[in-house]
């Protein structure tokens, strides 16, 4: 029995995604083989059509790879069946998108409870874990407030709070910043790396973006379906001061 090590979250092997077209086959991933170790804060880089995307779905449990194995916490799973990966997406994996993707009539106390009643949670917890999770990304006094009525910044904030409110242990980010101006960026990146460096919380980075990639600390390069580079690195860019990126306090 091959031995586990417990400092690896994610444990990528030989994965191969091909999309058909009617006849024609698609290659996105071409065997990509990798490894995340618990509290990483890392960066995924290519150009369009690189793989990244197709990459982050699989990491999410939001697609499955035609070959390879993807080990999630030790389990293999493409051995789960449709009711164990939803559990996954809903309890062990936070998303974070570059379009918010938040409802735009409900408030941003209703956005965040979401994932909780799908988790099947009572009012009265899902309440008080949506407030806490709002209060620890700055925006205790926008609760009752709908996107509408927020700013691209705040926004990205009710999704990292909705991302939050089930406690993952990972955080998969889609271009967060990719609708933001330089400032808001800047805040958003502060927030997960105080996220990650305070609370442990792994966070992965999909990004086109260099000033985003380097506040983190190994830049994983992909191209053509294959991984072209992996690189540890020192970041480059300091925490923001907490007045400015949000009084985290969330506790996992």
């Amino acid at each position: 029995m091959e031995a586990r090590d417990d400092h690896v979250l994610i444990d990528v092997r030989n994965v191969v995604k091909i999309y058909r077209m009617g006849e024609v086959e698609v290659p996105a991933l071409r065997g990509v083989s990798l490894q995340i170790h618990r509290g990483e804060l890392l960066s995924i880089m290519g150009p369009s059509g690189s793989g990244k995307s197709t990459l982050m779905n699989i990491l999410g449990c939001l697609d499955q790879p035609t070959a390879g194995e993807y080990y999630l916490d030790g389990v293999n799973v493409g051995q789960l069946d449709d009711n164990a990966l939803a559990v996954i997406r809903n309890r062990r994996i936070g998303f974070v998108f570059q379009n918010f993707n938040l409802l735009p009539r409900t408030t941003a106390l209703q956005n965040v409870e979401l994932p909780l009643i799908y988790a099947g949670l009572g009012l009265r917890e899902r309440r008080e874990r949506a407030i806490a999770a709002l209060e620890a990304v700055g925006l205790g006094d926008r609760i009752h407030h709908r996107p509408t009525e927020l700013s691209g910044g705040q926004q990205q904030r009710v999704a990292i709070a909705r991302a939050l409110v089930t406690h993952p242990s990972i955080i998969l980010a889609d271009e967060p910043t990719g609708n933001l101006d330089t400032k808001s960026g800047k805040e958003i990146v502060a927030i997960f790396q105080r996220l990650n460096r305070q609370e442990g919380i792994t966070v992965v980075f999909v990004t086109h973006d260099p000033d985003v990639a380097a506040c983190t600390r190994r830049i994983i390069r992909l191209r053509d379906g294959l991984v072209e580079s992996d690189e540890p690195r020192e970041a480059d860019c300091v925490y923001l001061e907490p007045e400015e990126a949000g009084a985290l306090g969330f506790s996992t």
